[in-house]
């Protein structure tokens, strides 16, 4: 977790892209996040952008 915006979404494109899976950059409480798209539960936080490899990232709101 990070509390650095910009830092994390760095490293979710970066994590984009090494895996090749979309992968979801997210907040909880005052922290920042990111996992692949199929392990995370969306209900415990919000979603903030949403990062597909082959399109690049997109902000959810």
């Amino acid at each position: 977790m990070s509390h650095n915006l910009e830092l994390a979404q760095k490293h979710a494109w970066n994590l984009a892209r090494t895996l090749m899976t979309t992968v979801i950059l997210f907040q909880s409480d005052d922290e920042y996040g990111v996992l692949p798209e199929e392990e995370l539960d969306e209900g415990e936080v919000a979603v903030l952008y949403i990062y597909d490899p082959y399109s690049g990232g997109r902000s959810v709101h």
